[in-house]
């Protein structure tokens, strides 16, 4: 099942950028471009929603939508 979480991007003083969820607590991926960031953030929230998971006390991800917005990154 796919889930539609929610990143907040910034890129910090050194030249890195920084991703967190409000949506998923623990998620913080640090990469040296946005597309690598954006790969460790598949790939944590992956293993923080499998973690989840194991949990039964913990509240379920709602599914990802038919229809959403995304803001596309393009080099120029």
């Amino acid at each position: 099942m796919e889930h539609l979480l929610n990143l907040h991007i910034e890129k910090l003083p050194e030249g890195l950028y920084l991703a967190t969820s409000d949506e998923m607590p623990g998620l913080v991926a640090q990469g040296r471009t946005i597309q690598e960031t954006l790969e460790i953030a598949r790939d944590v929230s992956k293993k923080l929603i499998e973690a989840r998971a194991e949990r039964s006390d913990a509240p379920e991800l709602p599914p990802a939508a038919d229809s959403f917005d995304y803001q596309l990154v393009v080099s120029g």
